[in-house]
């Protein structure tokens, strides 16, 4: 390597060098947009298919309103609260721990039982009262439930029911027996899948809320929800030709290939003070094979070579 002066040191020749291996670790400012995935809940049905449903909860939350006002000879908002998924081992989970409910077994028949309309204690109290027109004593909801007040529950109920089975032109539903208090009857194995539609009641005039929600399983919105069939298994894909598939795929995809010939290392002041013609002596030895890089890995060794009037390389070693 040639001498040079220290005035080789220029400014201009700095902001170069800078430029190109750079002043420090650079920050990366890519923006990442992600979605927190809950393994604990089922993803049974799409964005697209859950808002479906909203339209489905939409018409069912009107009709509850309907059958209020017919039962309680007033004025009744009703909303949707949220739309949520649950496997059945985790929605026991969360329901174990809180305050004892009342659930009303839905479906075709007793043989086949599809869901649940799940009370709050609480909630069914100011139900029950309501009915009986006693608007004085709706927040009073510790004390334990009359055999009328039950019974005027279940007419509630049966009324829920009703309005769900007419939000959607396939849907037959009907309680099976009468509200049950304490764990969901439903005999779940607990990895069925669980949609769950919360709502709210508000008595026209009234700040109060009371909420209440509809249990059903998921494989029975299907039609509802817009979710097409499951594939027919006798003429799915085979695993094995899957795997041809992914394979041949694999194959075309396109990797970077590098022949490294060798490095050394150099001072900031070496790198400076370059000259043309200078010669750099390299850490590998003439009789040596060069490495060869696969998407910055190394993966051979081989021999330079040449191949008409290009540079080519002669593999001699697997590195895998």
């Amino acid at each position: 390597m040639s001498d040079a002066s220290a005035n080789n040191l220029n400014r201009q020749r700095i902001q170069q060098l800078i430029a190109a291996v750079g002043s420090g670790p650079v920050e990366d400012k890519t923006q990442v947009q992600t979605t927190e995935y809950n393994w604990h809940q089922p993803h049974y049905f799409s964005l697209k298919q859950i808002k479906k449903l909203d339209d489905l909860a939409k018409k069912f939350t009107m009709a509850v309103a309907e059958k209020f006002a017919c039962l309680c000879q007033s004025n009744f908002n009703v909303a949707t609260a949220s739309i949520t998924q649950h496997y059945a081992s985790e929605f026991r989970k969360q329901t174990s721990d809180s305050k004892q409910e009342y659930f009303l077994i839905f479906g075709r028949d007793q043989a086949h039982l599809y869901g649940a309309v799940g009370i709050p204690s609480q909630t069914a109290v100011v139900w029950a009262r309501q009915l009986l027109g006693d608007s004085e004593t709706e927040g009073d909801s510790d004390k334990d439930m009359s055999q009328l007040e039950e019974s005027l529950l279940s007419e509630i109920g049966s009324g829920i029911v009703e309005a769900f089975s007419s939000s959607f032109e396939s849907f037959d539903f009907r309680p099976v027996n009468d509200f049950v208090k304490g764990q969901l009857p439903l005999q779940l194995k607990g990895q069925e899948e669980l949609c769950k539609i919360a709502f709210n009641v508000e008595k026209a005039g009234s700040e109060k809320e009371s909420a209440a929600y509809l249990l059903m399983l998921c494989s029975e919105l299907d039609t509802a929800a817009g979710k097409t069939a499951s594939v027919d298994r006798t003429n799915a894909i085979s695993t094995e030709e899957v795997s041809k598939a992914i394979l041949r795929h694999i194959e075309q995809i396109h990797v970077n290939v590098t022949a490294q010939l060798a490095s050394t290392q150099l001072t900031f002041d070496q790198i400076l003070n370059l000259q043309v013609g200078d010669i750099l002596v390299l850490d590998r030895r003439v009789d040596e094979p060069i490495e060869l890089m696969v998407d910055g890995r190394r993966a051979y060794y081989c021999w330079p070579a040449k191949s008409g009037n290009r540079y080519a390389v002669i593999f001699t070693e697997d590195l895998k």
